[in-house]
């Protein structure tokens, strides 16, 4: 039987991370010169509008956000930020957290909204969701400039007052985070160049604000809920190679959260997930920019603690938001409440940047588990998300209103459905890095070369990709080679299989002269397999290959307030509790019905169970672990 932990996973991936070669066949920017010279040897992401999607499931979704975010009005979505500037606004009001009496508005309408109208407009070419940021820009310019001082929020510079006081306040930095960040991915994916000077506008505004504030205050202060706003000040000061930037980021940094990390101690039980995450990215910026290691240690100790020791298998963590229970132990801690969402959404741009340090497979094993797990089906086909991802048993997916709700995950799944091309290709010099397997085509202008990868994954097990070049020429391939795969994968160039293979878990490279037509084809077999819940081993998840599978339960709530939350909650009202964790019946308790259309049956003591991957449940209730009583059961 195979049956493992996350742990365990996660560190077989590690020890198989080294890169083999086939036989061979006859945009960081930086301040310091230094920097410039990592950046080098990084292995880095394309530009956004170098990727397109094609068919398939991806590229539905991605439109299905688009279209939500076009249902959006710029004028509704100024409406606070006028007021709070003295500005006339006659527009309706959105509700939920962006309602003009929420201490958080202003995080969605003038931050994520940004972010991912400027991410559909690179990874589409989505020309009216520009337009719109671009409006929505110059309303933040008009206010700013109304303000005078830099400052630009959806709500007064007093609660910002409150913070320094010490009074109750909800999170003001976090929302100044995110506006400060949609206005710099409008620069960057946009070429909108006002949206750049009101970021550093309030830039200004923060480092003012710090002013005549002692480190023990400041730090007091920290202690509220802030974003990310180091790593955005981060990316400013690479983006304008301005220093000040860098001294601004630093004044949010945390020793009593930073210094046990840097030392190898996992002190997080009891913090607010979503809170921490952005912190630690802030601290790989930092090393990105300026070399310092310790940054770098702080993030990779934090990603493999958060991945092996606090994580659920579909990958992503958490209980009522925060680290409920210790490391390594996540016994009774199933609920309603788990793996709120924008916490995966956080951990797979960690992910993505040490991945881009050590090219080790098993940050893209991780990044497709939470991609398919769950980011894919926490959107229903309106385009509404998911806060929350039930993990008890009988629970069902539940989303936010259209026009009423405006949570921190409506806003982070915005983003996630429009830049499902960021990852798929990387590059280090002409290196070419093949991470995910998604229907798409890379256009490499400067090499001259496109990658056309043509897949059904994960219906079809494997892939293929295409060499469409001007001239031939000499470089390498890296190709995943996924840790759940079996030692029956096999590699083909131009339809003759290559003699050597990597080992699951890592990268295979392949060197020789590219020219155009030619091609390579992955066959990756997937297989059943069970993962136990971390400190449970009685308690498992079942796996086919990167896919959590979930018991169909039958019908839950197709509308209403249990399905689409009418309001700024984040739970149905009236939640009954959870039924008991079904019970595997058998030796071999799970099997395959057909691998084409991913369906399979599991034996529970109760009866047969239909099992799909997690992310094509829509309506149903569903069970995502068993308990099995015996660690001898056995899948086939």
């Amino acid at each position: 039987m195979l049956s493992q932990t996350r742990r365990n996973f996660l560190k077989m991936s590690a020890a198989a991370a080294s890169l083999k070669f086939a036989a061979p066949m006859a945009f960081t920017s930086s301040l310091l010169a230094e920097a410039v010279e990592r950046g080098s040897e990084r292995i880095v992401p394309f530009p956004l509008n170098s990727v397109r999607l094609g068919s398939g499931i991806f590229a539905e979704q991605a439109e299905i956000n688009a279209r939500y975010l076009d249902s959006l009005t710029a004028d509704r979505l100024l409406h606070s930020f006028r007021l709070t500037a003295g500005i006339t606004s006659s527009a309706k009001p959105y509700g939920g957290w962006e309602s003009p009496t929420v201490e958080l508005r202003g995080h969605f309408n003038g931050g994520h909204y940004l972010s991912a109208v400027a991410l559909a407009s690179a990874t589409a070419g989505n020309s009216v969701l520009k337009s719109r940021g671009d409006e929505v820009v110059g309303g933040l310019a008009q206010c700013q400039k109304k303000n005078g001082n830099g400052y630009v929020s959806a709500f007064p510079t007093a609660l910002f007052e409150h913070l320094q006081e010490g009074k109750p306040v909800w999170a003001p930095f976090y929302t100044y985070h995110k506006i400060m960040a949609g206005l710099l991915d409008m620069y960057v994916l946009t070429g909108n160049t006002d949206a750049l000077k009101v970021a550093e506008g309030m830039a200004s505004w923060v480092d003012g604000y710090f002013e005549g504030i002692s480190d023990d205050q400041r730090q007091r202060m920290l202690r509220t809920e802030y974003g990310g706003m180091n790593e955005v000040l981060v990316n400013l000061s690479a983006l304008t190679k301005k220093e000040q930037y860098l001294d601004t980021a630093r004044l949010f940094e945390q020793p009593s959260i930073l210094d046990p990390l840097a030392a190898r101690r996992d002190e997080l039980t009891g913090l607010h997930a979503n809170t921490n995450v952005p912190k630690i990215i802030g601290a790989a910026r930092m090393y990105e920019v300026t070399g310092d290691q310790r940054y770098r240690r702080i993030a990779e100790y934090f990603l493999e603690e958060v991945l092996t020791a606090r994580s659920y298998a579909i990958g992503n963590t958490s209980l009522d938001e925060h680290w409920t229970t210790p490391a390594g132990e996540l016994r009774g801690s199933l609920g309603w409440t788990n793996a709120e969402c924008c916490v995966a959404y956080n951990l797979m741009k960690l992910e993505r940047l040490v991945f881009g340090w050590t090219g080790d497979a098993r940050w893209m094993d991780a990044y497709e588990r939470s991609m398919f797990n769950c980011r894919l089906g926490t959107q229903n086909a309106q385009g509404l998300k998911q806060y929350f991802f039930p993990l008890s048993t009988s629970y069902w997916r539940a989303y936010h209103s259209a026009e009423d709700s405006f949570w921190c995950c409506t806003g982070t799944g915005a983003e996630e459905f429009a830049k499902f091309t960021d990852t798929i290709y990387f590059h280090r010099g002409d290196d070419l890095y093949v991470n995910q397997f998604i229907a798409s085509t890379l256009d490499w202008k400067e090499e001259g070369l496109k990658i056309e990868q043509s897949t059904a994954f994960p219906r079809e097990q494997g892939t293929t990709l295409k060499i469409v070049s001007l001239q031939p020429k000499l470089r390498t391939i890296h190709v995943r080679i996924p840790a759940w795969t079996t030692g029956a994968a096999e590699v083909k160039v131009n339809g003759r299989p290559l003699e050597a293979i990597a080992d699951p878990g890592s990268y295979l490279a392949i060197r020789r002269v590219w020219k155009d037509g030619d091609s390579v084809s992955l066959s990756l077999p997937m297989e059943l397999r069970t993962e136990a819940l971390a400190g449970d081993d009685s308690v498992v998840a079942a796996l086919y290959g990167p896919l959590v599978l979930a018991a169909d339960l039958g019908a839950g709530p197709a509308d209403g307030p249990s399905k689409i939350i009418p309001d700024g909650s984040t739970v149905p009202k009236g939640l009954a509790k959870p039924d008991a964790l079904p019970k595997a019946d058998g030796a071999d308790w799970i099997t395959l019905e057909s691998a084409g259309e991913l369906r399979f049956k599991a034996a529970g003591e109760s009866g047969s169970f239909e099992l799909l991957p997690m992310y094509e449940v829509r309506d149903q209730k569903y069970a995502v672990y068993w308990q099995t009583g015996d660690r001898k059961k056995r899948i086939s």
